[in-house]
């Protein structure tokens, strides 16, 4: 039985993931979608078979679950999409220890996670997609747990593929700026960075439709869009204490 198994899958980028893969793939006879809510999830029709896993990753009790399940069933793991997680707008000391707690778990801790469990499973020529995000490339004032969270997603996903490559399976870690999905509903605390986010902001599809082609072309990163692109070469160009300072100013 080959299989794709996909957090985050109840909506936004990880319910888009679910429909087009189904789309892409002809040999798959299950798609495993992993969401705390994914009971209440209407899926599109798809060629196959959706089995709905309702599991928080932040919680002990996930990982015995899940690992029972391919235990017992032995799935051919083709693909992997890591698409739970979220953000919270706001200075560090204004906003909770749990949530920010909560934050890092589903961010890095349960991603980590699915990997380890998932790819003792994984067949030859199988591909892994983490989503990490443009946040990944530079340090955020008022974002500083997501951005410092995607910055772990960036740099484990790296060197997971290379770990990976003698077995033939790759790792590509998503990069996109903002989404026009339900995480900016949880995401916007405070107004200071909402107008300079939503002026990049793209559609889940095209995002998801890139991130596809990049895994299935083996590349380590997909960065969607030009301004996007921008951002990873500035990171790269510019000391971040100045970036910092830019971004002070501008919010």
């Amino acid at each position: 039985m080959k299989i794709a198994i996909i957090t985050g899958a109840s909506s936004g980028m990880g319910a888009e993931f679910v429909s087009q893969i189904d789309r892409g793939c002809n040999d798959l006879d299950q798609i495993w979608a992993i969401s705390r809510t994914v009971d209440e999830t209407e899926f599109p029709q798809t060629k196959a078979e959706i089995i709905r896993i309702p599991l928080d990753l932040t919680k002990k009790e996930a990982k015995s679950v899940l690992a029972e399940k391919l235990k017992n069933e032995m799935p051919k793991v083709k693909i992997l999409v890591n698409s739970a997680g979220f953000g919270k707008m706001g200075k560090f000391e204004s906003l909770s220890l749990e949530l920010q707690t909560d934050m890092m778990e589903c961010n890095t801790i349960g991603l980590m996670m699915m990997c380890h469990l998932c790819i003792p499973y994984m067949v030859k020529g199988g591909y892994i997609i983490n989503m990490a995000s443009a946040a990944a490339f530079l340090p955020q004032m008022r974002f500083a747990i997501y951005a410092a969270s995607k910055s772990f997603v960036l740099s484990f996903s790296r060197a997971l593929g290379y770990e990976l490559r003698d077995r033939k399976i790759s790792v590509t870690a998503v990069c996109p700026g903002p989404v026009k999905t339900p995480f900016f509903d949880i995401a916007e605390e405070d107004g200071y960075t909402l107008l300079i986010k939503k002026f990049f902001m793209v559609r889940p599809e095209k995002v998801v439709a890139y991130a596809i082609k990049c895994a299935k072309e083996r590349r380590q990163t997909s960065v969607y869009g030009l301004p996007m692109k921008g951002m990873q070469l500035i990171g790269k160009v510019f000391p971040h204490c100045l970036i910092l300072e830019i971004y002070d100013k501008m919010v």
